[in-house]
């Protein structure tokens, strides 16, 4: 039992080191990018957009390195399921979300697209060195396009918010990048050893501690920043926020686990947990394409719920089926 509460309290340190972290790398990259006279839209498709996904990467390489590639692999999938149904579920019952951004329409189809491509290298039981490779081209093949969409005209409407950054002078810069960094390799280190050690004590396969404590956990940040936005009225910052994570989660969290080294797909991701990230996509998709004039994308109340709804009731059949 002593035991147990360790484990537990390694994770809960882990995450909260994971989400203070991944705060003041943020801070200190883009204020080193500001400094070095690097464009604010070049820092919000780069050192934003990837450091809301550190802790998920993080998380994942260690998880890989250690040989735990269930974790890495639960991590990534558990945080866009989580991502859907709790974290836009639960900020469009707080306040309804409207989406207007025509870049951010862009981006539907891309992340079915990416999310029915990578569902299938996983299909076959495997994630490969060489198919983790192939995630992480996608990954650069996607900045490469946003900073090309841009150009063209949306880099207004980009759903990605730079304001909050503080301005730093460079040695605060420097430091808050490097203790950043430094923080979120301590909380890795330490949620992925909380999190095996759990999962050895429940009798469960690492790979359902990463669909679901390691994934919520890791999904916070996304959460508090939909939340906030959904509040402020912000809604195209609410949704693409978490459009933009789940891309980065499927390319980047397992592009990095898979080229670290070959990680097998239980059969029960494959036949449950995967179809509900598909099923999950295309209702997000559904509901926020904008399909008429007399029907913007809009997530409603009563959509919301029903998102939400699926969210813990998958994590219900999760526990229940991996400890009967």
């Amino acid at each position: 039992m002593e035991s147990l509460a360790i484990n537990i309290a390694a994770m809960i340190g882990g995450i909260a080191l994971l989400v203070w972290g991944a705060d003041r790398f943020v801070n200190g990259a883009a204020s080193i990018a500001r400094l070095l006279n690097v464009p604010a839209l070049l820092i919000g498709l780069t050192i934003v957009a990837l450091g809301t996904s550190a802790p998920e990467i993080l998380v994942s390489a260690v998880a890989a390195t250690q040989g735990n590639g269930g974790l890495a692999v639960g991590n990534a999938l558990g945080s866009n399921i989580t991502n859907i149904g709790l974290v836009l579920g639960f900020s469009a019952i707080v306040a309804p979300i409207t989406v207007k951004s025509s870049l951010l329409k862009k981006e539907f189809p891309l992340l079915i697209l990416v999310t029915v491509c990578t569902s299938w290298l996983m299909w076959n039981g495997t994630l490969s060195q060489l198919e983790g490779g192939l995630l992480l081209v996608g990954l650069i093949g996607l900045l490469a396009w946003l900073g090309w969409a841009a150009k063209q005209g949306d880099a207004d409407q980009l759903a990605i918010d730079t304001d909050d950054i503080e301005e730093l002078s460079r040695n605060a810069a420097i430091f808050q990048f490097v203790i950043g960094l430094a923080t979120l390799l301590i909380g890795s280190r330490a949620l992925v050893w909380g999190a095996v050690n759990t999962a050895s004590s429940f009798g469960v396969s690492d790979t359902v501690i990463g669909l679901t404590i390691v994934a919520l956990g890791t999904s916070l940040p996304e959460l508090a920043a939909s939340l906030s936005s959904a509040l402020k009225g912000e809604h195209d910052l609410a949704i693409g926020n978490v459009v933009g994570s789940n891309l980065f989660n499927l390319l980047a969290v397992l592009g990095v686990a898979g080229a670290i080294q070959e990680t097998e797909i239980a059969t029960t991701v494959i036949s449950t947990d995967i179809p509900l990230m598909l099923l999950l996509t295309a209702a997000l998709v559904v509901m926020g394409m904008s399909w008429s004039r007399s029907r913007p994308g809009r997530i409603n109340r009563f959509e919301a719920s029903l998102l939400l709804a699926s969210w813990i009731g998958w994590q219900a059949w999760t526990w229940i089926t991996a400890t009967a």
